[in-house]
């Protein structure tokens, strides 16, 4: 079988993108690490969950992808990848995948990467920037052309730095949802910044606008979130007495027509928490295609066949979330840092109408 080194994640992504790296991660998975034991193409369902399972598969059986089969506690992803061609194969908590861009999809990402970013914070450390709806965080599947990512490494040069000393992302938010995203600008600081969020010492603080007026004028949601079952979208999350602990403390800022402007505050970070614990309640994010509208919403809007009077129910083009306060301990200085973000231009327009 045809063998290649591992492609490190910290890639100069202001290049173009041949390959892409996924980490199998019990956490994303909302299991416990000896629980996972998933598919390859189950796998990638989930990160492709636009493409057919037949898709999946043709793509691993035509040689496009690798599975690191060295052992999962290796350091620094400088495992040995072999092609595998069994979709079947079954992959454990740590392992790593490369797919291979086919050439009819690669993207010369100098020629379309907007260099846009709206900076709220910046030193030798640390990065905060305002992402917009609708974009990608980092490439993936058929969003590979213009990502945040790519942004900040084409705006700081990466080509021109140390693979080690290019920024990294610190977490991620929805290719949907807009608002604060940290970036590490060296391996120390972001090191630091992942560690904080791993152990919820960071304070996670979002907008977002519901469907419908709660009665009350705030409250606490401590249902425990884990896979939908029975959907038939892998990536969706339910309320469900097995899951992981979840906790949401939320309180209304506005009501106006038939929604309202809510302050949540994350205390965990599960996969879809907001949006699963809001609709749990009653009160879904308006323009949220998975949860609350029902899932034919979501498939078709991937399938793109969503039409006019799709959108007059949805009401927004996006689920109406935004990342507005971020609190951390600077990785330099130790400081308390709090970084804010105001309601993105098109959630506040959307109210003004109300």
């Amino acid at each position: 079988m045809s063998k290649l080194r591992l492609l490190k994640k910290d890639r100069d992504l202001s290049k173009p993108l041949e390959q892409v790296e996924l980490l199998v991660r019990a956490s994303d998975l909302q299991l416990r690490p000896e629980e996972v034991e998933l598919r390859l193409d189950r796998f990638l369902g989930l990160h492709m969950h636009w493409r057919s399972r037949t898709s999946i598969q043709d793509l691993i059986k035509d040689g496009y992808v690798y599975v690191d089969v060295t052992s999962p506690d290796r350091p620094n992803g400088t495992g040995e990848l072999v092609q595998e061609k069994r979709p079947g194969r079954r992959l454990r908590d740590r392992t790593r995948v490369l797919v291979i861009v086919p050439e009819e999809l690669r993207v010369d990402l100098t020629m379309v990467v907007d260099n846009e970013l709206v900076v709220l914070h910046e030193d030798q450390d640390v990065l905060a920037v305002d992402k917009p709806p609708m974009l990608p965080v980092h490439p993936s599947g058929r969003h590979l052309a213009d990502t945040l990512i790519q942004r900040v490494h084409a705006r700081y040069r990466a080509d021109e730095l140390e693979r080690e000393a290019r920024p990294r992302l610190a977490h991620r938010i929805d290719r949907e949802t807009s608002g604060i995203v940290l970036v590490g600008m060296h391996p120390e600081a972001h090191s630091e910044l992942r560690r904080q969020f791993e152990e919820h010492e960071v304070g996670k603080e979002y907008l977002a606008i519901v469907r419908g007026a709660p009665t009350q004028d705030y409250g606490t949601i401590n249902d425990p979130i884990g896979s939908a079952r029975g959907s038939a979208i892998g990536l969706k999350m339910a309320c469900r007495p097995d899951g992981d602990e979840a906790r949401t403390d939320w309180k209304v800022l506005e009501r106006r027509r038939g929604c309202s402007l809510v302050h949540c505050r994350l205390f965990t970070g599960r996969q879809h928490q907001i949006r699963v614990h809001m609709e749990s309640i009653g009160h879904p994010l308006v323009g949220d295609k998975l949860y609350g509208y029902g899932e034919h919403y979501f498939q078709k809007y991937n399938d793109g066949e969503l039409t006019p009077e799709d959108m007059a129910v949805l009401e927004l083009p996006r689920q109406a979330l935004h990342h507005h306060r971020l609190t951390f301990t600077h990785p330099g200085t130790g400081q308390p840092v709090v970084i804010e973000s105001p309601l993105a231009r098109d959630l506040a327009e959307f109210l003004s109408t109300r």
